[in-house]
């Protein structure tokens, strides 16, 4: 949930400097199946029994879902920020496959949010030994805001490139329509 500060952030900042959220619509994304089946997936895998029902195939489709979204930002990358966003994306990836389909939460950073590791197959995970630990869950958004979770440094390169995408894609000038004409003195 990480992602909706930096989303909304870039449309409030968008309207206050005079964009318009209905250039958002006229993004041309490509492939968005991918990005709405991966999400789908992930939401279905761990805000459901969906998770515990398939077992150890659990990690394999977190795995297969967050590569899918990120196959869907490669295919998009030429839009501004999704470079940072395919880094985050890529950064979560292989913090994920190297750890064995979890993406590792240090506890400091669960605490904080007051969020425990349940029964169950969750994304997050706490173990003594972690792969790629910088690239990890390390860091937590303040306890008080609503939604706070736990997110790590590839999150913030998601959530950078998508505050720019918006905040660019609000800004830019509808095109297609006729040129205006200027009140230039007549030759």
């Amino acid at each position: 949930m990480f992602i909706l500060y930096p989303l909304l952030m870039g449309v409030l900042i968008g309207l206050l400097t005079g964009g318009s959220p209905a250039a958002l619509g006229r993004l041309h994304l490509r492939w968005a199946g991918l990005a709405v089946g991966g999400l789908a997936t992930q939401v279905l895998v761990f805000s459901t029994p969906f998770g515990d029902v398939i077992g150890g195939l659990a990690p394999i489709v977190y795995i297969a879902s967050t590569l899918a979204s990120l196959l869907f930002v490669l295919a998009n990358v030429r839009l501004p920020g999704l470079v940072l966003v395919a880094a985050g994306a890529a950064s979560n990836l292989l913090a994920i496959v190297a750890n064995g389909g979890y993406m590792p939460a240090t506890a400091a950073a669960l605490a904080a949010v007051g969020h425990q590791i349940g029964a169950g197959y969750s994304n997050s995970t706490t173990a003594a030994t972690v792969a790629l630990a910088p690239l990890t869950d390390i860091f937590a958004l303040p306890r008080q805001l609503p939604m706070a979770n736990v997110f790590s440094f590839g999150d913030v390169l998601i959530g950078a490139g998508v505050f720019v995408l918006v905040l660019v894609a609000m800004r830019r000038p509808r095109t297609g329509g006729a040129p205006e004409r200027s009140a230039a003195a007549p030759d």
